[in-house]
C-alpha cells in the first residue's frame, strides 16, 4: 500500500512558522521562490496586515490542493478571512473542512499529516471558542511533532483552550513557558501568546503585567502592520488596547477596531449559533470592554481609571449596554460577554 508522504511543514503557515525580525516580515515574504510556500504565505501576510479579501484570494485557490500542507493552511485561513468578509457560508465550509481534517481514520497515516490536521483542527475551534474536536485514539500529540514557530502557536491555542475553562493561573503559565523556550524571534506565534497572556492576567486582575503583555505584543506587530491579533482579541482583552495602545498610537488604535467590528460580527454569526451562547452584538467596543470588566465586578472608578475616561462616561455606558441587552444588573452582563 502507498503510505502519504511524511510532511516537509514547508507549505503550513509558513509565515508562522518563520522567524523574522521585526520591520522586514514584507521582505522575507517577497524573497520566496514563486510557488505554494510564497503564495501561502502571502496570504497570511494579508491576514495578519488586516487585509481579508486579499488574504482569501490567494488562499482560496489552494483549498482543494493536493498539497495538504497547503489545503489545511488554505482552510485556516479562508475560515478566519470570511468572517471579517461577511461571507458566512464559505467561513463555515472553510471552517467544516479544517474541523473535518481530523474526521480521518489516523491509522496508517504519517504521525505528521495527523499532527498537521490536529494543529488545525485545534486552532480553528479555539479561536471560534467551540468545543475542542474529537480525534482518532490513534492521533499523536501534535506538539512535538510540529517545527518550533508552530509549537510556539500549539501552545497559544492550549492556553486560549485553558482561559476558556476559566484556569487563568495555568493558561499564563502556558503563555510565559512557550515565551521562555523559544530558541529564536517568531513574531506571529509571540503576538498571539502576548495576547493570551493579557486574556488570563486581565482575568487574574494583574494590570500592569498585562499592559507590559500587550506593549510586547505591539512592539513585534507594529513595525510590518500586523494588527489583525489586536483586532480579533479586543473583546478579550479588558480594555488594554484602550489604555495601552490608543493614547499613543490613535490612528492604529482606530484601524483594530475597524477590524474589531468586522471580525467580531461574523465571529458572532458562527459561534453564537453553534454554541447556544448570547455573546452580544449591538455593543460598541468601548461598551464591550466596559462591561467585560463590570461582569468581573470592577467599580466605576476602577474602570474609569483603566480606560481613562470619566465616571460618568463609565456610567452612561453602562446603561446604554444593560438597556441594549435587557438587563438590569451588572451580575446578568457576564452571559453577554466573553468572560
Amino acid at each position: 500500500l502507498c503510505r502519504p508522504s511524511v510532511s516537509s511543514f514547508q507549505n503550513l503557515m509558513p509565515l508562522m512558522s518563520t522567524a523574522y525580525a521585526p520591520g522586514t516580515v514584507a521582505a522575507f515574504v517577497a524573497s520566496l521562490a514563486k510557488g505554494t510556500r510564497a503564495s501561502i504565505a502571502q496570504a497570511e501576510l494579508a491576514y495578519f496586515s488586516g487585509d481579508a479579501e486579499r488574504a482569501r484570494d490567494v488562499a482560496a485557490p489552494h483549498l482543494k490542493s493536493d498539497d495538504a500542507e497547503a489545503r489545511f493552511s488554505a482552510c485556516l485561513i479562508c475560515a478566519f478571512s470570511n468572517l471579517s468578509l461577511g461571507r458566512i457560508n464559505d467561513a463555515r465550509f472553510a471552517l467544516d473542512s479544517a474541523l473535518g481534517n481530523l474526521n480521518f481514520e489516523m491509522g496508517g497515516t504519517p504521525p505528521e499529516v495527523a499532527a498537521m490536521a490536529t494543529f488545525i483542527g485545534n486552532a480553528a475551534s479555539a479561536l471560534l471558542h467551540l468545543p475542542a474536536p474529537k480525534t482518532s485514539k490513534h492521533a499523536p500529540d501534535p506538539l512535538p511533532l510540529l517545527p518550533p514557530g508552530l509549537r510556539l502557536f500549539a501552545c497559544y491555542v492550549r492556553a486560549h483552550r485553558l482561559y476558556l475553562e476559566g484556569s487563568y493561573e495555568l493558561a499564563y503559565g502556558m503563555t510565559v513557558g512557550a515565551l521562555a523556550m523559544a530558541d529564536d524571534t517568531y513574531p506571529i506565534p509571540a503576538i498571539y501568546l502576548h495576547l493570551a497572556a493579557v486574556m488570563s492576567l486581565m482575568a487574574l486582575r494583574r494590570t500592569d503585567e498585562a499592559r507590559r503583555h500587550v506593549l510586547a505584543a505591539w512592539e513585534l506587530a507594529r513595525p510590518d502592520g500586523l494588527i489583525e491579533p489586536f483586532g480579533e482579541h479586543h473583546g478579550l482583552l479588558g480594555g488594554m488596547l484602550e489604555a495601552a495602545i490608543k493614547p499613543a498610537w490613535p490612528e492604529d488604535f482606530r484601524r483594530i477596531i475597524d477590524i474589531t467590528y468586522r471580525f467580531s460580527a461574523g465571529w458572532r454569526r458562527v459561534h453564537n449559533p453553534a454554541t447556544g451562547d448570547d455573546v452580544a452584538d449591538n455593543l460598541t467596543t468601548t461598551e464591550f470592554a466596559a462591561c467585560m470588566l463590570a461582569a468581573r465586578d470592577w467599580t466605576n472608578a476602577q474602570i474609569a481609571e483603566h480606560l481613562g475616561v470619566s465616571v460618568n462616561t463609565v456610567k452612561s455606558c453602562l446603561s446604554a449596554s444593560m438597556r441594549k441587552l435587557g438587563v438590569t444588573s451588572r451580575r446578568d452582563l457576564a452571559r453577554f460577554m466573553l468572560a
